[in-house]
This record gives structure tokens, sequence and C-alpha cells, in this order.
């Protein structure tokens, strides 16, 4: 759904940058761009007339600051109301300092219920928290133990009873000992409707365990849907926040983004995949960038705290401005990268990223290297990994042999690090002494637009403008 909808909507926000007159036709091309964009996307009709006629109103007749030109006016017009269309601000789960903070997890029959707790004790642990499980989906069968499957990939306890059918006697029965952990994360029974028995046993645990959340988990592939089955809930169930699953493989996704948002149902997570680190808060700032190929800077941040710690960051920035990083400099790196996730994701990440209309498979092949030059890595001597300029034709044979690796891939790894090497010692140098900030301007303007002398051969960098 991301894909899909973002690429639609960069195309659209292209014709505008691509332009040289800016007038009320292209204003309305812009407008039918979007609309086709939202409605494939499964978005409610009504809603995305009411976007498109207030994205046009605004681009017709406001004028824009001095400081920016009438183009990027109107391209933060479409942004800005987008994420206001999305919500505007985040609505975060705000975990108190009680023992435990209970999240009960409510939603239907193959909503993703039992898979999203898995991530959800994975965020937290993540963060810090002691988290645990507890099952009381007493009807259906195998529900115990696909909850306890998930808790052990996460890492966490899990409190479960086959054999009970009364979820209030399981939740009695181990009460004392949730004051142990300072997350708990109940799992409730889901039906294929919201029927009155469903919603007479939610209202039952909701009232004997006074939880500090209702997450009611949807999946995006039901569209519209979402609005409906949102405001039953809400209404019933009093649920203080949605988590909206299946982001990854659903041009629906659209529509119940949307249709949770108009709700008084706060989104405040969405699963974007398949692994239990695929959850991420959802903030309508950030998916909009995302979508526009803006980036989206806070989630890549958090996810860079979470792959490498603030201090290791400072000493390898300063290794590579230098040029004095080696081999395991480069493997810890990777290390992070790797905890950060698949690099097309990230990419989606990086501000300006979305501009460079990178291949997916051009990032997927990058993956495959990060493999690769782990392998090579391992294969080499302490010396050789502190100090990469050792490694000879002979040692390169070696490596090969031991890593499985060709030695075309060690020499192109070689060349890489050395040239990468020459580059951050030059743009080193440009930045001063050691600690003073240096506005990366005027360190793009010493390059005057040129690839410095003997690394135009670099691949992909023939193109790149400093």
């Amino acid at each position: 759904m991301l894909d899909k909808l973002g690429d639609s909507l960069k195309n659209t926000l292209k014709k505008i940058a691509g332009s040289i007159f800016i007038d009320e036709r292209l204003i309305d091309e812009l407008i039918k761009d979007i609309q086709r964009a939202l409605l494939q996307a499964d978005v409610n009709v009504q809603l995305v007339f009411d976007l498109s006629k207030a994205i046009k109103k605004r681009a017709l007749e406001e004028k824009p600051p001095k400081a920016i030109s009438q183009k990027e006016y109107i391209i933060n017009v479409v942004y800005e109301e987008l994420v206001r269309f999305l919500g505007k601000e985040k609505s975060e789960i705000k975990i108190e300092k009680k023992k435990p903070f209970k999240i009960m997890m409510v939603g239907l029959f193959g909503s993703g219920k039992t898979t999203t707790i898995g991530k959800l004790a994975k965020y937290y642990t993540k963060r810090g928290y002691r988290v645990a499980s507890l099952g009381l989906d007493v009807h259906r069968p195998a529900a115990p133990e696909q909850l306890k499957q998930v808790s052990e990939q996460a890492g966490i306890p899990c409190y479960v009873e086959k054999e009970e059918k009364d979820p209030i006697k399981i939740y009695k029965k181990y009460e004392k000992e949730f004051s142990k952990y300072d997350i708990l994360i109940i799992d409730t029974a889901g039906r294929d409707a919201l029927s009155k028995d469903l919603i007479e046993e939610i209202e039952l645990l909701n009232k004997t365990m006074q939880p500090d959340e209702n997450l009611l988990v949807i999946s995006a592939d039901i569209g519209q849907a979402a609005q409906k089955q949102a405001e039953q809930f809400h209404q019933s169930c009093r649920i203080t926040g949605v988590i909206v699953t299946k982001m990854d493989g659903t041009a629906k996704g659209g529509g119940a983004l949307s249709a949770c948002a108009v709700t008084k149902a706060p989104i405040k997570l969405i699963g974007i995949g398949e692994k239990i680190d695929d959850l991420e808060e959802f903030t309508p700032k950030g998916f909009v960038g995302r979508l526009l190929g803006m980036g989206d800077l806070e989630a890549l941040l958090a996810k860079a705290h979470e792959a490498i710690s603030e201090e290791e960051a400072k000493d390898l920035g300063k290794k590579f401005l230098k040029g004095e990083f080696n081999f395991l400099d480069l493997y810890e790196q990777m290390q992070a990268v790797k905890k950060m996730g698949p690099l097309n994701k990230i990419m989606d990440l990086i501000p300006g990223a979305g501009g460079l209309n990178i291949p997916k498979d051009v990032l997927n092949v990058q993956d495959e290297k990060l493999k690769k030059w782990k392998y090579i890595f391992q294969s080499c001597t302490k010396q050789e990994l502190e100090d990469p300029d050792v490694i000879t034709k002979e040692r390169i044979d070696r490596i090969s042999k031991g890593s499985g690796i060709s030695t075309s891939d060690i020499r192109e790894l070689l060349k890489m690090y050395k040239q990468s090497k020459k580059l951050m010692k030059m743009m080193g140098g440009m930045a001063g002494k050691e600690g003073e900030e240096q506005d990366i301007n005027k360190l793009m303007r010493k390059f005057k637009g040129k690839i410095p002398k003997g690394l135009g051969k670099l691949k992909g960098m023939k193109k790149m403008k400093f």
C-alpha cells in the first residue's frame, strides 16, 4: 500500500516541481491525480473530495511566504492537508509507572491480534520494560498455544490455561504474579462479527481487570469497513486506540487508516511487515512524509537509537570523518544497519532519499552485498580487520576460500573501502577542527558541484552532486 500510494503521490508532486508556470489548470490536474491515488487506496469517496477541495482552495487562494516559491508552497499544502486528514498529531501509548500497566487487545477473527501481541511485547522489551502476556481467549482451541509461541519469540513469559473456560478465573489465578512486570498484554476472544456475547465478555473483563489501554486490532485489508468496526468497538468496549495490521500487503490500507482517523479511535501503532520487529508508532507527519518521499526522520532516529548507542555513534562518526575507520568499524555499522531493518525500508525514512529514485531491486542487491561482506569479515585475521591495507593477492585468495565469496567480490569491497576512506578524509579535513560544527552547505560549495578527483569512478557517484 505504501509503495503504490506513495509512488502515485510522488509522481503527482513531480508535475508541480517540474512545471514552469503554476495556474488553475495545473492545480486541477494535481487534484485529479491525488483523487485517483487515494481512491485506488480505497479511501472513502466523500473524504477524498473533502480533502481535494481543501487542497485546491489553499493552493489557489493562499500566497506563499517570501522565503519559499509557489511550487514549494503548494507541495507543502498537500503535505499539511494529508497530515490533517490522517489525524494531525500522533496518539501514543504512555506507559505509567505502575505494576503492571495493563494493555487489553480486542478484535475480530483474522485481524492478526495474537501476532500483534508478540510484536508489541518485542517493541516494549527493546525499550527496557519487563513484559508478560496473558491468554484469555477461551473459545478458540489453538489460541493458548499460538500465544505461547509468539511470546517465546518475543522472549517474554506467557500465562495461559488450556482447560479453563472462564477467562475471569484464569486472570484471578495469576493476578499476584503480574506485579513482577511493568507491562501485561492481555489477549481476548475474537468473533466473526461484533456480537452481543462478545461485547458482554469484553465488558466484564474490562470491569474486572480495569486495563490502562484497550487496543482494537484491525486488519488493513478490510478497507473502509474499518470505520464501522472502530466506531462499534469504541461505543461498546471503550477502546483507547487502534493498531492497524498488514499495512505492507494491501491496497486497502488507505481506507483503514482514513476511516479510523475520522472516528474517535486514534491509530497508535501500525504493523508494517511479517517479522516480529515490524511494528511502529503511527505518526501522521512521518507517515505522509514517507508517502511523499520526504522521509520520516523521527522513525529513522528511533530505529538508529535501538541499533546503536549514542556513544558508539559519536565514536564511529569521529573515525569516519577522520578517515581512520577499518573493517571492524565497517562491521559494526553493518550490524547496526541490519538491526534497523532492510535497506529499502530505511531509505524510505531518509529525508530526500525518495527523490533519488533508487530502484527497489538495487536496494535488495545491497542487502545481499552486506551478507557477503559479513562472511568476508569473518574470514579475515585480526590484523586484516584492523588494517585492511595489508591485504595482498595471496590473502584475498585465502579469504575467498574461507568465506566462500569470490575474489572479485573481495576486491570490490577493498576498492569501496579505500575510496570511501579517501572521501571521508577530504570531507573531514574540510569540516575544520574537531568538535566544530560546520554548515553542510559550505561543505558542499567547496566541492563546487563536482566529484573530487580520483573518486569519479565510484559506482553510482557519477551523477551525484555535493
